[in-house]
């Protein structure tokens, strides 16, 4: 129930926004620890969304990269690496999802590879600016909400997080806390959607 909750509530958001560059309305961030089996929630998926695959330098990493890869192509789902640029590269995923500390790298990446989606975690307003001047599609900013992420700093709130989206010129996706309980509360905050990891599992 609640994935569908909130599939409807990022489709809502991301049309709301408009774009000038298509955007997955919704984005599931995959943890070893918090969604096992991440290959059954992405089956669950809207066509369109995507699956943000973080390994964590896992020893297996390659084989689980190209499982999900062949899942995702047959679900009409984007598939972007968490981290891992070599990994995506050769697997051929749709892109990337860069920690706050590699934005630095993703104007080398767009220069490497034109066609990815390439997003970026936000904590700060400064981050948001610099992922924002580093050219990557997208910002994932949290946590919005209290988050069962152990680590997850303080919630910005709902009023905090649309006045940084208001404040950017890139497009900005919600995680952190976001639930069918909270979505409600972002509804006129201008994102360009939402960004999940065990909300959707439920």
């Amino acid at each position: 129930m609640s994935l569908q909750v909130l599939a409807e509530a990022a489709a809502h958001l991301n049309r709301a926004a408009g774009l000038k560059k298509p955007l997955p309305p919704l984005l599931f961030f995959t943890d070893p620890q918090r969604t096992p089996d991440p290959a059954a929630i992405a089956r669950r998926l809207p066509a369109g969304s995507a699956v943000v695959l973080r390994l964590f330098g896992a020893a297996d990493a390659v084989d689980q990269a190209r499982k999900m890869r062949a899942l995702t192509a047959e679900l009409g789902l984007k598939l972007l690496i968490g981290a891992d640029t070599d990994l995506a590269a050769a697997i051929k995923a749709d892109g990337v999802h860069l920690p706050q500390r590699l934005i630095v790298q993703s104007p080398s990446l767009r220069r490497q590879h034109p066609e990815w989606l390439i997003t970026a975690a936000a904590h700060s307003q400064a981050a948001l600016e610099r992922a924002s001047l580093a050219g990557t599609d997208a910002a994932v900013v949290s946590p919005v909400f209290p988050s069962q992420s152990p680590s997850a700093g303080a919630p910005l709130g709902a009023e905090q997080f649309a006045a940084m989206v208001q404040a950017t010129q890139i497009p900005v996706y919600a995680l952190g806390g976001v639930t069918a309980d909270t979505v409600g509360q972002l509804k006129d905050s201008g994102a360009a959607g939402l960004a999940a990891v065990s909300a959707l599992a439920d």
